[in-house]
């Protein structure tokens, strides 16, 4: 959940007024085919067709089970490029080996998910084919140093029955930079973790962050049903560009574990209302960002690119269309995903690679 949303109810629609009548237009697709292409950096594996296919074949198979699906071709963006790794055959039969996804979620996220009044949507449906889900807790305004002694504490917890790791730990946003610190930090997680995720993570940070301090994130502590508390008061500082470059340069991560990377590239169509004025700000410097960060600080380093979503920061993983319609379609009108579709291509395409 990005931090620009901080202020309670009664506030949002004023200030999202303001960014609604400084965003009359937006720039035209950054993935055109007259774009500058993406470059990969050294390391990063393209694996985006085998992973179309998998999320396609989803879409397609259990459209009518599950809510806010849409066809592939606006479910993903085409950035170019894709290996040849076309297989055909997706395998829907439920799972032969029972991975549980432990989502590390962003920053903030204990102090509006009370607000939120989320359902278990996405758990529900994971276990329905043979997944597990949880949602690990943490400290949402606190440091990924402080947030990976919370990680490796609740793997450490979690059953293991000593054979082989089950446990795919899927970062979104901040929690993302919170995971490779744990796996860093703590080797004894490591034989326990079968895959690390990132979902539009802010593995290199983000600009957002350069510009807003840790005291106006705290007035997240006065959202509606908030329960967070100030902890650490590091969450700001962990997502600044230059510590999270000075991170990955001291803190090469271990190569026993499999890396994958899941980007969200929205097109400027697909971007909420009110995301539109930082989408803007960030397109002085790359059109190539979801609202919140740009796309090429969202890859681990010598990951498998799994591929990118048409889908802003927030809709990739935040339902606020779903339990807050109203605030949803004045000011996040582009928040439908269809996450349940999106979460189960994520652990089916994890639970192939590991099969190999």
């Amino acid at each position: 959940m990005s931090i620009w949303w901080r202020t309670p109810p009664s506030v949002i629609a004023a200030s999202a007024c303001l960014i609604v009548g400084a965003c009359t237009s937006l720039p035209p697709s950054p993935y055109s085919d007259d774009a500058d292409a993406l470059v990969l950096a050294p390391g990063i594996e393209d694996r985006q067709s085998r992973f179309r296919e998998i999320f396609c074949t989803i879409l397609e198979e259990r459209g009518p089970e599950l809510p806010d699906v849409r066809p592939c071709n606006e479910a993903l963006t085409e950035v170019g490029g894709g290996s040849a790794e076309l297989r055909g055959n997706v395998d829907l039969d439920r799972s032969r080996r029972p991975l549980l996804a432990a989502v590390v979620e962003g920053i903030g996220w204990e102090c509006f998910a009370g607000w939120l009044e989320m359902t278990d949507s996405i758990g529900d449906h994971l276990r329905s084919v043979g997944y597990d889900w949880t949602v690990m807790p943490v400290e949402s305004l606190s440091s990924s140093e402080l947030n990976a002694e919370m990680i490796r504490d609740s793997v450490m917890d979690m059953e293991h029955d000593g054979e082989r790791p089950n446990i795919v730990l899927i970062g979104y946003s901040k929690g993302a930079p919170d995971i490779l610190t744990a796996i860093v930090s703590y080797p004894e997680i490591r034989d326990r973790v079968a895959a690390v995720v990132s979902v539009a993570g802010a593995i290199g940070g983000s600009p957002i962050a350069e510009k807003t301090g840790q005291s106006t994130l705290e007035l997240l502590r006065h959202f509606p049903k908030a329960e967070c508390g100030k902890g650490d008061r590091g969450a700001m500082e962990s997502l600044r560009p230059a510590v999270r470059e000075a991170w990955l340069d001291a803190n090469p991560l271990p190569d026993e574990i499999p890396y994958y990377s899941l980007l969200t590239c929205p097109e400027p169509d697909r971007i909420s209302k009110v995301l539109k004025s930082s989408y803007k700000k960030l397109a002085r410097t790359d059109a190539r960002n979801d609202g919140m960060m740009l796309i090429v600080d969202q890859f681990i380093p010598s990951s498998s690119f799994l591929g990118c979503v048409n889908a802003d920061h927030w809709a990739v993983s935040v339902p606020i269309a779903r339990t807050r319609p109203k605030i949803a379609k004045r000011y996040v009108d582009h928040n439908d995903y269809p996450r349940e579709a999106l979460f189960e291509a994520i652990l089916r395409f994890v639970e192939e690679d590991l099969d190999r």
